[in-house]
């Protein structure tokens, strides 16, 4: 009896051995299939890619072949020739003429040595009324100290504004 069931031990390990052997054969096999198949994504994607760049560079070419039968028939554009540059500032200069007579002064720009003239008061829009200085400058019209917000922008008081609107 006892040879009988190490025999059946050993044909129990022997078939499970050869099962996960299989199965190891079998994993492997899908790991290399699935591999495949990434690699074959992958080329697809690139060649994606180059099609949209040569369709891409086709269109670009196809537009210059079109401008330029458009210029040719109705602008007559020519490339610039080494003739049209200028070598340095003064062929450049030379190109200048003297101001004719009666032409305009050349703009010239503000200094800032007199006073500058007041600022006009601030209308509203809806009114046409002037805005009350209170909403402009809190803190001089209640010596109420306004909080600064982060932005920079002052904080109005309501009462400020309750106040204005009774008036």
């Amino acid at each position: 009896m006892m040879p009988h069931s190490r025999i059946r031990r050993i044909g129990w390990i022997a078939a499970l051995a050869t099962c996960t052997a299989l199965y190891l054969m079998l994993h492997l096999k899908v790991h290399a299939v699935t591999s495949e198949v990434v690699r074959a994504e992958r080329q697809i994607v690139a060649l994606e890619q180059q099609k949209l760049l040569l369709e891409t560079e086709f269109e670009t070419r196809a537009n210059q072949l079109q401008l330029a039968a458009w210029n040719n028939v109705d602008f007559g554009y020519t490339a610039p020739s080494a003739a049209q540059f200028l070598e340095n500032e003064r062929q450049l200069a030379s190109f200048g003429t003297a101001r004719a007579p009666g032409a305009p002064e050349p703009i010239r720009v503000a200094g800032g040595a007199g006073e500058a003239p007041e600022y006009p008061r601030l209308v509203s829009p809806l009114t046409g009324k002037p805005v009350d200085q209170a909403l402009l400058e809190p803190e001089r019209a209640s010596g109420f100290v306004a909080p600064r917000l982060a932005g920079g922008a002052t904080r109005i008081p309501l009462g400020a504004v309750v106040a204005s609107a009774a008036r």
